[in-house]
């Protein structure tokens, strides 16, 4: 059977061609024969209690100079895809649940979604690692300043950041003494009014952030290591990281089995780990990145592993 397989994702004329992972797991449905529907967030909506869009017939193209062709719009019943992407990237707002619950309908009208809308909601992406304690480092999720206070003086160097943040956006490092840590606070807590995360400083940042991807609850079997450009506590590739691509340690496989049955009981078929030296930091459930940078490296084919096992679950 050929395959209709929908992707919602930010407009694709914007993308980065030689980054982008999207990209990469649309060329790979292309080649499985696979015909492409894009849509964008705004794209979405129910008419009485059906989950329609408006959807363009998509080509991509290995080509950095024209990467894509959409035809005419036209007004889709979202049941009648196999399968939609949900690559919106953050920020987790109002807009992004909305979504979700429009894809929560096709959804039970028979669609497979990737990843599952309620798991999208109920997994954010920092609080989701620590149902894994056995894996991560100290941590404290919390918008009390004593408790926030008490964790720095505790640990003495320690990362605060805010739970909606991307791309390493809003991420302090406080050091012993640090003179900042009342303001600091303030700031990502709004004065006492929004939670944030305090995690023990890792010293292995240097080394790099590592990014593993999870597919269907098994890894790819290398990780790209994010390291900190000098003078910066940050991985990221958008706070300036380069990435080192490296086979994933022992260590890395031991959390991704810790992780991997709770991903696949929750639907979470494409998931980026990020773990730091041996302890995992953070679960991206949204839109993982760095399937571009893996297989050029390494020739992982990150795309045909996901389209293989979106194939499994669609018994096809």
């Amino acid at each position: 059977m050929s395959v209709k397989i929908g992707v919602v994702m930010d407009p694709i004329q914007h993308i980065n061609y030689t980054k982008d992972s999207t990209l990469a797991l649309l060329l790979a449905a292309q080649k499985k024969g696979w015909q492409l529907f894009y849509m964008e967030q705004c794209d979405l909506s129910l008419k009485d209690g059906i989950a329609i869009a408006y959807t363009r017939e998509l080509t991509v193209h290995e080509n950095p100079e024209h990467w894509f062709d959409l035809k005419d719009t036209k007004e889709t019943e979202l049941s009648q895809l196999d399968a939609i992407l949900m690559r919106k990237d953050p920020p987790f707002d109002n807009e992004f649940i909305y979504s979700t619950y429009i894809l929560e309908v096709a959804e039970r009208q028979g669609t497979l979604i990737v990843n599952k809308p309620q798991s999208l909601r109920d997994c954010n992406e920092k609080v989701f690692a620590t149902q894994f304690p056995q894996c991560c480092p100290p941590v404290l999720v919390s918008r009390n300043n004593k408790q926030l206070r008490e964790f720095h003086q505790q640990h003495e160097d320690v990362i605060y950041k805010p739970l909606d943040g991307m791309g390493g956006s809003g991420i302090f490092r406080c050091k012993k003494d640090d003179p900042n840590v009342g303001v600091i606070l303030e700031t990502l807590t709004n004065y006492g009014q929004t939670s944030i995360m305090a995690q023990r400083f890792i010293p292995e940042i240097k080394q790099g952030d590592k990014r593993i991807l999870v597919i269907d609850g098994e890894a790819v079997p290398y990780t790209l290591a994010r390291v900190p450009a000098v003078g910066e506590t940050r991985g990221n590739l958008a706070a300036g990281g380069s990435g080192v691509p490296q086979a994933i340690s022992k260590r890395d496989q031991w959390i991704v089995d810790q992780v991997s049955p709770t991903l696949k009981e929750k639907g979470l078929l494409f998931v980026g780990l990020d773990v730091i030296g041996d302890y995992l930091t953070e679960i991206n459930v949204t839109s993982p990145t760095c399937a571009r940078e893996l297989d050029r490296a390494f020739d992982t084919k990150i795309g045909e592993r996901l389209m293989n096992a979106i194939e499994k679950h669609l018994n096809i």
